[in-house]
């Protein structure tokens, strides 16, 4: 039976009609299986708020103010999906909301949107890879050719959210060692001249706005929750976790030590500011010094063919001539 049905499908759509015919059997199913899984379960908290609705405008004097029993922290669009959308296990979701934060993506419907993507993404690209597959193209007898065409836009969508948060995580990174050093010199400044550690970081925060906004945010970050009565040591401890470089978290360690052993902070910031340039320094010198390898490749691509041509063409060109005339 099975043969006589593949022999079916053949005839009637051609050697793809048995892998068309799966196809829209998976999505008929899913289609189906969707209202089960998506059925939102009724909170017992929304039961409670409804029992109390229903007991009429007596049950709260004039003009007090509605109490919600659960804060609303999850986005209305995106509520009813937030158990698909988010990863169950805490590390793993720990570890996607910290990439995130490093992105420089801080709204709390950051994971569920970044998942969000990623699922609408994967599916376009599967539907665009099948449609060109199966209508614009017509269709191959090549069943590995056929897979690629079909799945590969559906990977490509599904990994592009990905690509580009490490995209953005790398260029959030290349900017906060870029400013840091002038922001480690502004900082020197302040302390020097009088002001505490939390002036001192509010105040840079500001002034290097317009030049390194990432940092700017993280100093704007450090110096809120230092206001707010957060621990010091777990604030500058926090902040470099989300900028995930080197420099911050040597930094982090030298405030650190400087206020647990009790040693001058203007001392240890002048110290670290000046190996800080130094550092900058030697990386724009190792640039520097890539380039002339870089060079290379595109000279010899864009310079050596055409040279080749001037230099050779007209002897080979006249060595042509006399064979054409000696025959």
């Amino acid at each position: 039976m099975l043969s006589n049905i593949n022999t079916y499908l053949t005839d009637m759509m051609g050697p793809a009609g048995p892998l068309i015919a799966m196809g829209v059997l998976g999505v008929f199913f899913i289609v189906m299986t969707l209202p089960i899984f998506l059925t939102k379960k009724e909170d017992p908290f929304d039961r409670l708020a409804g029992s109390a609705v229903s007991k009429g405008p007596s049950s709260r004097p004039a003009g007090q103010p509605k109490i919600e029993l659960r804060e609303q922290k999850k986005g209305p669009n995106l509520d009813k999906f937030a158990a698909y959308l988010e990863p169950q296990d805490q590390q793993e979701y720990s570890d996607r909301r910290m990439k995130l934060l490093q992105a420089g993506y801080r709204t709390k419907d950051a994971v569920r949107t970044f998942h969000a993507l990623q699922l609408v993404l994967g599916i376009a690209g599967l539907l665009i890879g099948a449609l060109y597959t199966f209508v614009l193209s017509g269709g191959t007898s090549d069943i590995k050719w056929l897979a690629i065409q079909t799945l590969g836009p559906g990977f490509a969508g599904y990994y592009t959210p990905i690509y580009w948060v490490e995209k953005r995580r790398g260029t959030r990174q290349e900017e906060i060692l870029n400013g840091f050093p002038d922001a480690l010199d502004l900082m020197l400044v302040c302390i020097e001249a009088g002001q505490s550690l939390d002036q001192a970081v509010q105040r840079v925060a500001k002034e290097i706005q317009p030049s390194a906004p990432a940092l700017s945010e993280e100093f704007t970050i450090v110096s809120n929750e230092m206001r707010a009565g957060k621990d010091r040591p777990e604030v500058l401890r926090d902040m470099a976790e989300r900028c995930d470089c080197q420099d911050i978290s040597a930094f982090v360690t030298v405030m650190i030590q400087s206020a647990t052993f009790g040693t001058s902070l203007g001392e240890a910031l002048r110290v670290y500011a000046a190996e800080m340039r130094d550092k900058r320094v030697t990386r724009a010198e190792e640039k520097a010094n890539k380039l002339p390898t870089k060079m290379t490749l595109c000279t010899m691509m864009f310079t050596v063919p055409p040279l080749l041509i001037i230099m050779v063409g007209p002897a080979v060109f006249d060595i042509y001539i006399h064979m054409v005339q000696g025959k």
